[in-house]
């Protein structure tokens, strides 16, 4: 193990010295507390051996320095002190130490002091490493709970909860958001016909694509079934239909096999709706009021985009 020696008698300082080396450990010494501490502070021993009266910090100051002010790892600290009478020995463990030796060092005292300090550092990096692997493990959980397991988009609960966020800031900050509601045209029918398989390939298909069209700062999220819905923030709708187009054509263009399409291919349509801080509007409002847009495109046809003000787009 490592460990920090520090007393200020330089007899007592070579004898724990010589003693640590002799039980295979390294050592690192110092002659006051002062010292001890910033030694502490760039060592970080996983033992700290310390005289109870030194200059500059006296070994119980050192102990609640360390335990008070550092963290990321336990050190395992013994008081070393020439009486040790009762009261001392509970202040010194109040203070934060573990473990107290009384002078003139005895080897195998010291020796099953740090069988202890060992046995206790261990459990202590023990927990450390299970304390990361849970905290990665619920980090894990965290993005699985808001991810969907086909498409690898948000969910519906990332969504309610982005959502959130972008009604509070139109209302704070005024800050302005259109919201596209896709579908994939005739998706049933794709189903029946290619099989249910072939079905969440296309479904994969249409979310890469969708991810690989979005701009810097779009969401794009699967809304359920193969509807998905996109968020273009500080668009107006002239500038969000550019981009729901630019999705379709390109869908269109990948020219994934449909035949019960007219055009032979997998289309998607759209409806479009803006959340605009001079309007006082729920984003659920803006919502519905993309996919009445999204159902007026598919009972114009379908492959287009359509406005929730009604005009073309």
């Amino acid at each position: 193990m490592r460990i920090l020696v520090a007393d200020d008698e330089p007899t007592s300082l070579l004898i724990a010295q010589m003693a640590l080396r002799q039980l295979g450990h390294q050592t690192h010494t110092v002659t006051d507390g002062a010292q001890a501490w910033d030694a502490f502070q760039s060592y970080r021993p996983d033992v700290v051996l310390s005289e109870w009266m030194m200059p500059g910090l006296t070994g119980l100051q050192l102990c609640r320095n360390i335990r008070t002010r550092t963290s990321g790892g336990y050190t395992y600290f013994i008081l070393v002190t020439k009486q040790g009478g009762d009261d001392q020995i509970v202040e010194g463990m109040n203070a934060g130490a573990d473990d107290y030796l009384l002078k003139p060092l005895n080897l195998n005292d010291l020796q099953a002091r740090l069988i202890a300090a060992a046995r206790i550092t261990s459990l202590h990096r023990q927990l450390a490493q299970q304390r990361t692997e849970l905290e990665g493990l619920n980090h894990a959980l965290t993005a699985i709970t808001v991810r969907d397991p086909l498409t690898g988009l948000g969910n519906r609960r990332a969504l309610e909860e982005d959502l959130a966020l972008l009604e509070a800031r139109v209302t704070r900050y005024g800050h302005r958001y259109c919201i596209a509601l896709l579908d994939v045209d005739h998706f049933k029918s794709y189903n029946d016909t290619y099989g249910h398989q072939a079905g969440d390939q296309v479904l994969q298909a249409v979310a890469t694509h969708l991810k690989e069209q979005a701009r810097g700062g779009d969401s794009i999220y699967r809304y359920g079934g193969e509807e998905f819905l996109c968020v273009f923030p500080e668009q107006f709708l002239d500038t969000a239909t550019i981009a729901a187009q630019r999705m379709r054509r390109g869908l269109e263009q990948l020219a994934i096999p449909h035949t019960l399409n007219s055009g032979g291919v997998l289309t998607l349509s759209a409806g479009l709706a803006m959340l605009d801080p001079a309007h006082t509007r729920s984003v659920g409002e803006v919502i519905k009021e993309a996919d009445m847009a999204l159902y007026r495109a598919k009972e114009l046809g379908r492959n287009r985009v359509e406005h929730a003000t009604g005009q073309p787009a």
